[in-house]
């Protein structure tokens, strides 16, 4: 199983919507969940650690112990699509599931960075949350095409 762990909802309905389509097509090759937990509102005198580590708890709730953990960070290692569907298919093959960790707006918290078995960089650029999950929806329907030796658009 892989499963997409975020902090907070797609409220956009033609982003949900490619989402959804990325999952339906994902769904072909492997098992996929999207877990979605709330997002902190940003108080004026609320720390942003504080926030953080809020967050972290909610998304640490969700991950088991048995679980290979990928979390998105800025900090982590950028791969190709090739280097990654070879990862994908390195992790799927030790039997445990895949939880990637798109962590709220302000990022994420300490906990789930010590957490993680691996971390990834979609980009240097900075993203929305939101626009995360399907550029790494993307990038696994991306990897089993690939991984099947099977044409994608060019």
């Amino acid at each position: 199983m892989i499963k997409i762990l975020a902090c907070g909802k797609v409220k956009d309905q033609s982003l949900k919507s490619l989402i959804d389509e990325y999952v339906k097509r994902i769904k072909h090759y492997h098992n996929i969940e999207i877990i979605d937990t709330n997002d902190q509102k940003i108080v004026a005198n609320d720390s942003y650690k504080h926030i953080k580590d809020l967050e972290a708890k909610d998304l640490l709730a969700k991950i088991k112990d048995s679980d290979f953990v990928v979390v998105l960070d800025l900090k982590g290692r950028e791969l190709d699509s090739i280097e990654l569907s070879n990862m994908i298919d390195r992790w799927l093959s030790n039997g445990r599931d895949i939880v990637f960790v798109i962590g709220g707006s302000l990022g994420l918290g300490e906990e789930v960075l010590k957490r993680a078995d691996y971390h990834l960089c979609l980009s240097k650029l900075t993203f929305l949350h939101q626009m995360s999950k399907l550029i790494l929806l993307e990038q696994i329907y991306r990897s089993f095409k690939i991984l099947h030796h099977e044409t994608y658009h060019k």
